[in-house]
């Protein structure tokens, strides 16, 4: 059994909790973690950036001067590529970035990327994430009690706007709830507080996963 300490509000640790060896896996998974993180932030790229070519930048198609005579070089279109407003040679133009990752090696990314963080004693779980009012002083003095620096993220089983408001303005924190975790969140964050129950629906996560059925 691995052990995850577990902290009330106050930041004082009020006991253990206990999750099973065999829902983690240490010895495989590193390539298929590897591949979800470019996947992730591959998808996330818009591929947008475009540039016109020779054969699409607007003008004439007058010679600029006569070819022999002047002193100067010989020169063809102003479209040309050596002159500032004419065409990019091989520039880019708009394409797709995404990449594909079958569910078994995705939920074996998941898997690698939760025990790894178990490992390193990145994870908190706390009693109940709860404060006074949604303001960022609140959420700023919660995750001072606890012993939380950024970046790191949070983890509830349900969304609280109370939460949301509260921790929306501070740099490098991020609040999820556990059905919307993903593996790169997980790798980004250097430090992870998860609520009991959020942490007993993660659980089911990772059974699920190591069954095939998720």
């Amino acid at each position: 059994m691995s052990k995850l300490p577990i902290k009330d509000t106050q930041g004082k640790q009020s006991g253990e909790y206990d999750i099973a060896d065999d829902l983690l896996t240490y010895d495989k998974g590193l390539q298929a973690l590897q591949d979800a993180v470019v996947r992730y932030r591959a998808n996330r790229r818009q591929g947008s950036a475009s540039t016109l070519g020779k054969g699409e930048v607007a003008g004439s198609n007058r010679k600029l001067w006569k070819q022999k005579g002047t002193g100067r070089a010989r020169t063809g279109l102003r479209q040309s590529p050596i002159w500032r407003g004419g065409g990019v040679v091989f520039g880019p133009k708009p394409r797709d970035y995404s990449k594909a990752q079958n569910r078994r090696e995705a939920r074996l990314a998941f898997r690698r990327a939760v025990s790894e963080k178990i490992a390193g004693g990145d994870i908190t779980v706390v009693e109940d994430l709860t404060i006074s009012a949604p303001k960022t002083k609140e959420f700023a003095g919660l995750m001072e009690s606890l012993g939380v620096k950024a970046p790191a993220l949070f983890v509830t089983a349900n969304v609280s706007e109370d939460l949301v408001r509260a921790s929306r303005n501070i740099p490098r924190v991020e609040l999820t709830t556990v059905d919307n975790l993903h593996t790169y969140q997980l790798v980004r964050y250097n430090s992870i507080v998860i609520t009991r129950d959020a942490m007993a629906s993660l659980e089911e996560r990772l059974r699920k996963a190591k069954g095939g059925k998720a």
